[in-house]
This record gives C-alpha cells, structure tokens and sequence, in this order.
C-alpha cells in the first residue's frame, strides 16, 4: 500500500489490473480526508466534490489564428517528406533558462532537430556544432528508406520524447527516448546537460512504434507508455511500464509490463469511417495536483485507404486526468483539438500531442500540436514519401488556466473533508460571482469570505475575522456560493506559491 500526496492510498498491484476509465477506484472510495496542499485543485471529475446543484462544462482549446508557428522551410526539413513538428518530441519552456525549447522531426523520420523561442511562437533554429550549418542534434550515417534499424548510432527518429528534469545531477537535466520507425523492436533512451549533445544512449526492452515516456513528479517515477497491439483482435492498445531510475529501468521482463489503457465503447466512431475507433497514443505530465494525459483516438481512415489517396489519417487529443498516475477519468469523450479533414488545411489530419503536454503562460495554457495537411499529389507511393505523412507542422492552441472542466450555475459547491499544511490564503479561478464559507469537521462555521465578482484565474478570497493559515492541519469543507464558472480552487503559501506541478513549464 502506497499512501499518495493526496491521500489516496495506492493498493500493491495496482497495475495488474487494466485502467477502466469509467470505475476509477479513488473516485468510488476517496480518502476520508484530501490533503489539497499540492497544487491548484481542478474540478476534472467528482474527487473533490461532496455534493453540488452546479453542472459541469468541458472546453475546448482555441487554435491559435497564427498557426502553424513551426513549418517545414529548411533543406532538410524538406528533403524526406516535408516535416518540422514534434512526434511526440517536447516542447517545454525552460525556466533556468528562461526561454522555450522544442525537440521536432525535420523531414519525415529523418532528421530530430532543435530551435528555441523568446514568445513561444517566433522560433530560431540555432547553427549547432553536431552538423555543420544546421539544427540537428541526432546526426546519423547510413540512411536509407527502408533502413529502420541500425543499432545504437543508428537515431532514425519516429516516436521520440524529450523530458526536462529539474531534479537530477545537471548532466541529466534532458532525458531523451527515441523509436525508430518499424514493427516491435528496441528503443533508444539517453541524457543531455543541454538538451543537444546527448549521451549514455541506451536500448530499452522491445517495444513497437509511436511509444513514449513520461514522469509522474507525484511519486517519482518514469513511465515507458508502450504501443502494443492486442494479439487477438489487433486493436491498438497501450502497455504501462514505471521505473525510479530513467536510464536503468529501461530494461525489464515482461512481469514488469501491465496491459494499461484502451478504447471502450464509450468512444464513438467517427461518422466518416466506417471502423471502430482505437487509441493511437498517450503522453502525460504532471499539471498542478493532477496528471494531465492526452488520450489520442485514431478514427480512421486505415493506412492503406489514407495512402492510395494521400490524405492524412484523422485523430483527435482527448484530454484525461488522474489523481495517482495509472487509473485516468475521461469525463468527456469529445477532443480539445481535433482534425479540420479539409482539403487546404494545415492541419486537415493526424493530430499529435507533444512530450510536456502544455505550458502555463499567464492566465492561459499553451497546448503544442502537430499535424499533417498532406498531398495528394504522392498518393499510392511508398510510406516514407507517401501524400498522408507530408507536410507535417506545428500548431499552439490555447486553453484558459485549469480550463478544463468548469461548474457552472447558480448554486453551491460543498468539498469533501479536506486537510493543508503551509498555507495562508484562499484563491478560486472564477468567471461571475463566488464566495466560499469554511466549516469545522463537525460542520460548525469558522468563517466566510467575501464575494468575488469578475473574471480571475488567481482570485484571492478575503475573510473577516478568519486566518488561513491558522487552518493549517485542521479538517475542513469548503461551501463555494456560485453564480456563473468556478474552475478551481488552490491554497497558497505565504508568498502566493500553491506549491503544484508546472508540466512544461511557467513563463515568468
């Protein structure tokens, strides 16, 4: 039994049995007390709830009117099927540094390549030493198409992901996993001080393509998202691997492996394709006091109809959340960022999430994504210059801070028993009207706030009479009185700190 930061208590073998998105194990017998003192608190699904007239509004990302901010114009990002975006690759904002990264594919599973930004939105491609005149990181020798695997020095990109670890020795800091392209085979892992020469390069067990790695900050620990296919039906699926040393665990037996997610019948086909929706993908970060994953659906149409015309295939980000790493609610079913499937549109297809999930830039979220407008114009041809992987670029959408999920009406929000330590204020992420009464264990009224009204990501609640802090390790509820959107709430220290995750990182 391993007791969480919320205090979920997280059985032994946990994982030996599959995540069902819709019987979630802390949500059918919560903690009797949540310790909220990590992070924002996200009203993503009934965790935090005791009882509520408020209705819940899922929200979609807006696709910036710029895009695509990244766009294949270099030699060698066009010379194999042109491609500049990340596949799962990572964009971060590096907050020692102070500046955006992104880790992307230049050229179709060619080339992994390296730029930065001071906006996140204009972005340089730096001359780097590893190959003269260009940005590549991962130089390579001995290409060739139907060339998938070569060993160690062999950095074929298709499925790769970037990690900044601000916890680890320095020579560290970047944590790398590369898939070249191909059936079930070995994958790459290795460590950067920069984040462009990468060293210890290691092969993992085997996997097959379009794998990924993430870290849960919450427990300490990596997590190889691992592509399978279901060896009776052929679906699509994910297998779950989790590790405390990123380099070392990078090998395992298949005891250590779990059958981890899938489509259910929840998921709907697209009316466009006749054939069963299947999970492409899945990349997390931690966000706040949750894990934010992006559950990418793949509707269709299949490889070979989508290559004999040159149009991308057609897939979709579903954002999902979970309180301890493993088991993921899915509250709503429809994508935050979807495929146009117009002729003429950037991103008409094949819509990819980035390692790092989002960056929290103000009062918004900013949310990477790839995509693939396509050219029918090489339809029929081989994959690796085929019409439906051409022309791949990358994209930003932006979502309000924990904009997720918000309980709107006109009503009240009563917590659960709720526990903090460290903390001295009360702040809601609020559009309309809110004010919150706090109560004893017992139900006694120890005080209650003024009401804010306005539109605030980060709004301090003020009581009369009542210290916050005096609070500290006591159990409450929370009484939030709403007229309008209440998205979250947080406690914060003395310095306004609420002490969460900042998946890809926080523009300062």
């Amino acid at each position: 039994m391993e007791k969480l930061y919320n205090n979920i208590s997280l059985e032994d073998g946990f994982a030996s049995k599959r995540c069902d998105f819709t019987d979630t194990p802390y949500l059918k017998s919560p903690p009797e007390i949540i310790d909220v003192s990590c992070g924002r608190q996200l009203f993503v699904d009934d965790f935090l709830i005791e009882s509520t007239d408020l209705t819940p509004e899922y929200h979609k990302a807006i696709k910036f009117e710029g895009n695509p901010v990244l766009f294949p114009e270099r030699p060698w990002e066009i010379e194999q099927s042109p491609t500049a975006c990340p596949f799962s690759g990572g964009v971060w904002y590096d907050e020692e540094e102070g500046i955006f990264k992104i880790w992307y594919e230049g050229g179709w599973h060619r080339n992994m390549c390296y730029a930065t930004s001071r906006d996140g939105i204009h972005w340089d491609r730096p001359e780097l030493d590893l190959c003269e005149g260009t940005n590549k990181i991962l130089p390579y020798e001995g290409y060739e198409d139907e060339k998938n695997f070569g060993g160690l020095d062999y950095l074929r990109p298709d499925s790769t992901t970037v990690f900044i670890d601000y916890g680890c020795p320095k020579d560290e800091k970047y944590k790398l996993f590369l898939r070249n392209p191909g059936g079930l085979n070995y994958g790459i892992v290795a460590v950067s001080r920069d984040g462009i020469h990468f060293d210890r390069f290691k092969a993992t067990s085997d996997v097959e393509d379009r794998s990924t790695v993430f870290y849960n900050p919450f427990r300490k620990k990596w997590v190889y998202s691992i592509r399978r296919c279901d060896s009776e039906t052929g679906e699509r699926k994910r297998d779950y691997r989790e590790c405390d040393d990123y380099l070392e665990g990078a090998s395992w037996t298949d005891d250590e492996v779990h059958d981890w997610m899938r489509c259910d019948e929840y998921d709907l086909p697209n009316p466009y394709f006749d054939r069963k929706p299947q999970l492409y993908n899945v990349d997390c970060v931690g966000y706040e006091s949750i894990m934010l994953g992006m559950f990418q659906i793949y509707y269709g149409p299949g490889n070979a109809v989508a290559e004999a015309q040159g149009v991308p295939k057609t897939t979709a980000l579903i954002p999902m959340y979970s309180r301890d790493g493993y088991h993921f609610t899915r509250p709503s079913r429809e994508g935050i960022i979807g495929s146009e499937m117009l002729k003429g549109a950037w991103d008409r297809g094949y819509i990819q999430s980035v390692g790092g999930g989002t960056v929290i830039n103000g009062d918004e979220l900013w949310i990477y994504y790839s995509a693939f407008a396509g050219d029918e114009n090489y339809k029929g041809l081989p994959w690796t210059v085929n019409g439906c992987y051409r022309n791949g670029a990358t994209g930003l959408a932006k979502l309000r801070r924990d904009g997720f999920v918000s309980m709107n009406g006109e009503g009240r929000l009563m917590t659960r028993k709720l526990q903090f330590f460290g903390k001295a204020s009360l702040h809601v992420n609020v559009q309309g009207s809110v004010s919150a009464r706090i109560l004893d264990e017992n139900g006694e009224l120890l005080g209650e706030s003024a009401a804010f009204c306005g539109d605030s990501t980060n709004a301090e609640l003020a009581f009369d009479g009542l210290n916050i802090a005096d609070l500290n390790g006591k159990t409450v509820r929370i009484e939030f009185t709403v007229k309008g959107k209440l998205y979250s709430f947080g406690l914060a220290d003395e310095k306004g700190d609420f002490g969460g995750a900042h998946a890809a990182g926080v523009v300062k």
